[in-house]
């Protein structure tokens, strides 16, 4: 069985690409949102349009905290399970 071989520099690279993405898209969906928020109900204020960048932002920022904090999972194909061995004289009987 062969596995796949990806440095950890790759990892870290994709895991950023992702980040970086994820932010820019929740950044811009936020943007949008207040735009339109600011223009039909707040009668273009200001404050829609920067709390959706923010809320984008903070979205983003958590998403790639909890992507960077989570530990590397590796599927396991196959689980062989072997019996203790005694260790002791008395375990043996």
């Amino acid at each position: 069985m062969a596995m796949a071989s990806s440095k950890s520099e790759d990892i870290l690279g994709e895991k950023w690409d992702r980040c970086v993405a994820d932010t820019l898209i929740k950044i811009g969906g936020g943007l949008t949102l207040g735009v339109v928020f600011s223009a039909i109900v707040f009668k273009r204020r200001q404050w829609p349009v920067i709390f959706g960048v923010g809320s984008g932002f903070g979205m983003g920022y958590a998403n790639c905290q909890h992507e960077f904090n989570q530990p590397f999972l590796v599927k396991a194909d196959k689980v062989i399970v072997k019996p203790k061995a005694p260790t002791t004289p008395t375990e043996a009987q």
